[in-house]
């Protein structure tokens, strides 16, 4: 692997938009979001204080950090999901994440606490994921930051990317071991 700071940055790639998608890739998509806690637990459950502080790149966030802005944000998206589906079309509130990941919580709190609440919101967010009909899926919110609507079924694409995202950076931050 290049230690770019692009290839870095995104080490399964940026987040593409699929052309199309059908009901395999949307199976697809809510298992690795149903897996995701797990897998996030086994990378981190056995790290020390000092091994949660190494960060995935040169001035990235910490393992600490992944770890609860993976539960902020999957915690956002059910929220976004529910108002899609509750709403005509509803504009979402977009959130500084990066400024979520300096505060407090995230910086001093326990990996623990957000791991427990990814393991019981993915539950709750996979339930709803498989109850939803294809017309659900069809819903859509508007994203005030790019100013377009997304549907669910782009939202789910993008959110089990996501998840594989953040897991690719804490195996990368233990892989270099707090080199940067």
């Amino acid at each position: 692997m290049s230690n770019s700071i692009e290839n870095l940055r995104y080490p399964i790639g940026k987040f593409a938009k699929p052309e199309s998608i059908n009901a395999t890739h949307q199976e697809e998509w809510i298992e690795a979001i149903a897996r995701f806690p797990a897998l996030l637990n086994v990378e981190v459950s056995e790290l020390t204080k000092s091994e949660l502080q190494w960060p995935y790149r040169p001035n990235g966030w910490t393992i600490q950090q992944v770890v609860h802005h993976c539960a902020d944000s999957h915690m956002n998206c059910l929220m976004r999901f529910k108002l899609a589906l509750t709403e005509e079309q509803p504009t979402i509130r977009p959130y500084e994440e990066a400024l979520w990941a300096q505060l407090a919580d995230t910086t001093e709190s326990p990996v623990e606490w957000s791991l427990q609440l990814l393991e019981g919101l993915h539950k709750k967010w996979v339930f709803l994921l498989k109850k939803m009909t294809d017309e659900d899926f069809e819903r859509t919110f508007i994203h005030p930051e790019h100013g377009n609507s997304f549907s669910l079924r782009e939202a789910l694409s993008m959110y089990a990317w996501h998840s594989d995202h953040h897991l690719a950076h804490v195996r990368q931050a233990k892989k270099y071991r707090g080199e940067f």
